[in-house]
């Protein structure tokens, strides 16, 4: 017997014998192998390299993926060869994180959008249909600001997943902040959009928790830069990014003992910063000895909002709010107090206000998913468009190319368009935890199945959605038959459904227990169905009419934990099937 730290290999028995997590695993050695196999014989590595394409519509790092993490976010790899080193990089993102993002969609002067899914910054090309991909960040990213010069985006992220509770990161911060494992702290990586060179890592051992909110100052051709740090208190602080590689801070001060969604510096003066959220505007000054003073807007008589959630600038350099009243709010230039009142310009929220470089006002609506504007003197045009239902409602709203508007919504989605023309969906997605994933055995496309009860299959050549349905379950699972016509889905009730993979026709719903379908396999030969269940199962079905007709044959049982993958064997005769506790069992 031979043995290599925890492994060890049984010759008799062909096996390895490891340990997950204390739990002793015996793992059999294909038959081929096992007469020669060597425990302490270090193979060599594929001579392939994984690179991203593409971030598809859709939220740690990609190679640490948690259940949360996954919930919106998909990517694909591609593979490449290179001085026989493996590299793993995202090729594709298919996502956007619209739900619960504020600022968060940006046009550069190259013609691609940026924004965030997880732990990428996509910078998106529309009409090139390409992507590439700022990666610098270990966990995922709050917030971004666009630099003055259009050219330059600073990103914050949160905190690594071991360091997200409790406050012993900031009183114990890491011995060497330049060390690999410093990253996992909360901080803002300042860099070039063209280059995707990384300038300036301010801030690792300073933040508490997430970067919410980030603003390079604009008078002064962006050289200080804005942070609040999604902590209790929401410390507000200035830094001068360009000093040395990690910046310096400049000052810091309690921002707020409630929520903040946004900090902005004024445009004409840089000593000047406006920040808002839940039942509050602050008006900041910035003196010479740099020190933050603040000044709380003042609402008098007026119904004050519960929150103030968007903030805007005219080319005057008056404050413009929205808040979650459904109100428009004018602050004068250096006052806290109200100028201009416009009530009820959105059922619900007002979500987002841009000012275009025209001087019209476009407001987006969360609840009413209207985009309605104004006029450089509040005047309400007439003009509006309504954003689709199935889209979500308006999120965020920044201009595009001329009189382009790109609108971020709370389903995930980026719209394209004016308000004369309409809005066109650039970008699709997921609203919730994604599980299922399957791919066409022969034609470049691929399944995704979510907890948002819809089903969407995507043509990867294009990086657009062949088809959407509401299947109305939670999807966890999914699987084409051999011949890619037919597709299963597995769903968190135990449900699963048999559809036509062209026509998006239900053929048919079974059910098997009452727990989720974790995975759903075909054999082989197209003759049978695996589907393995959280309630410890896998049942195992009879196919026939060209997948469209399914027919239980047995149920494996064995397993004393929940079904997390199986696979069949190359003749269809046996099932190999691991389990929540490390199980690894096979069943004929």
């Amino acid at each position: 017997m031979s043995r290599t730290r925890d492994a060890s290999f049984n010759e008799e028995e062909g096996s390895v014998r490891i340990f997950l997590r204390g739990r002793p695993i015996v793992l059999y050695a294909p038959s081929e192998l096992a007469e020669s196999y060597d425990l302490n014989k270090v193979t060599t590595p594929p001579q392939t390299r994984l690179k991203l394409e593409w971030v598809y519509p859709f939220i740690q790092p990609f190679f640490d993926i948690t259940k949360r993490e996954l919930a919106n976010a998909l990517v694909v790899l591609s593979s490449t060869a290179e001085d026989g080193e493996i590299e793993v990089q995202i090729s594709v993102s298919y996502g956007y994180r619209g739900r619960d993002g504020r600022s968060n969609l940006y046009l550069l002067p190259t013609g691609e959008m940026v924004y965030f899914v997880a732990a990428a910054v996509v910078l998106y090309n529309v009409e090139e249909q390409s992507q590439r991909h700022y990666l610098g960040h270990t966990d995922d990213v709050k917030c971004i600001a666009i630099h003055p010069n259009k050219l330059i985006v600073a990103s914050g992220q949160t905190a690594g997943h071991d360091r997200r509770e409790g406050r012993s990161w900031k009183f114990n911060p890491p011995p060497d902040r330049t060390a690999p494992e410093a990253d996992q702290w909360p901080h803002i990586r300042v860099w070039n959009s063209v280059s995707l060179h990384t300038l300036s890592v301010i801030g690792i051992g300073e933040f508490e928790r997430s970067i919410c909110c980030l603003s390079f100052s604009k008078a002064d051709g962006g050289t200080l830069l804005c942070a609040v740090d999604e902590a209790p208190d929401h410390n507000i602080s200035i830094w001068d990014w360009q000093k040395g590689e990690r910046g310096q801070k400049i000052t810091e001060t309690k921002c707020s003992s409630d929520t903040v969604v946004a900090a902005e510096f004024h445009p004409l003066d840089r000593t000047c910063v406006v920040t808002c959220g839940k039942s509050h505007i602050s008006f900041w000054t910035l003196d010479a000895g740099g020190t933050l003073y603040k000044r709380m807007g003042v609402f008098e008589s007026r119904d004050k909002p519960k929150y103030v959630t968007c903030l805007a600038f005219t080319e005057t350099g008056d404050v413009i709010s929205g808040d979650s009243n459904g109100n428009v709010i004018i602050w004068g230039r250096g006052t806290n107090t109200i100028s201009k009142l416009i009530k009820n310009v959105h059922e619900g929220s007002v979500f987002s206000v841009c000012v275009m470089k025209e001087g019209q006002i476009i407001t987006g609506g969360g609840k009413d998913g209207r985009l309605k504007q104004y006029d450089a003197q509040f005047n309400d045009t007439g003009l509006e468009t309504q954003v689709p239902e199935h889209l979500g409602s308006v999120r965020v709203v920044s201009e595009g190319r001329g009189s382009q508007l790109l609108v971020g919504t709370t389903k995930n989605c980026i719209l394209i368009g004016s308000l004369e023309v309409g809005l066109s969906p650039t970008v699709l997605g997921h609203t919730d935890e994604l599980w299922g994933l399957a791919v066409h055995p022969s034609l470049p496309q691929f399944l995704t199945a979510g907890h948002d009860r819809l089903v969407h299959l995507w043509d990867s050549m294009s990086h657009s959605v062949v088809w959407s349905k509401d299947i109305a379950e939670q999807a966890q699972s999914a699987a084409f038959s051999l011949d890619g016509s037919v597709i299963i889905v597995g769903c968190t009730s135990g449900k699963w459904l048999v559809m036509d993979s062209e026509t998006r026709e239900v053929y048919s719903m079974h059910t098997d227990g009452g727990e989720p379908i974790q995975v759903a396999r075909f054999s082989p030969d197209g003759g049978f169905l695996a589907l393995g269940s959280r309630d410890n199962n896998i049942y195992v079905y009879q196919v026939s009419e060209e997948a469209r007709k399914y027919s239980r044959v047995g149920r494996c049982s064995g397993h004393s934990s929940f079904i997390t993958h199986l696979d069949w064997s190359a003749d269809s005769q046996f099932l190999q099937s691991n389990s929540g506790d490390y199980e690894l069992l096979y069943c004929k």
